[in-house]
């Protein structure tokens, strides 16, 4: 099966120093103006997903939610969680007080990825 988000070292590292601080993780990646389209991590449990957002995977056993417009859009790309040295998401992502942002990078499937790729999981 074709994976839809693999992670960097860097950024598995620090999934790993977040996890040790705050327990289990989620990552929620938003499709709106207001939020960005930044990935942000939070707490298990500490960020609602709504109506049709769609988990496309797990990372070191974090699940990954993004919005369904988001998805929608980027559906055929595969997501690669990466992490830079920058203050972003307006402080609530957990890697925020380390001086850190996740971010993604997108490239498209190609079409044998295409023809093999994880199912994904939609809140209903």
């Amino acid at each position: 099966m074709t994976k839809r988000i693999d992670a960097t070292e860097k950024a598995i590292e620090l999934i790993h120093i977040l996890k040790e601080k705050h327990g289990d993780l989620m990552f929620y990646q938003a499709g709106g103006c207001c939020e960005g389209t930044q990935p942000q991590c939070f707490e298990k449990g500490g960020f609602y997903q709504r109506m049709g957002d769609v988990c496309i995977g797990e990372i070191e056993g974090t699940e990954f939610w993004v919005d369904n417009d988001l998805f929608e859009y980027w559906k055929n790309a595969h997501f690669t969680l990466k992490v830079i040295d920058a203050f972003g998401a307006g402080g609530f992502s957990l890697e925020s007080p380390l001086k850190k942002s996740f971010q993604i990078e997108y490239r498209l499937f190609t079409e044998e990825e295409l023809e093999n790729l994880e199912p994904v999981h939609f809140i209903e």
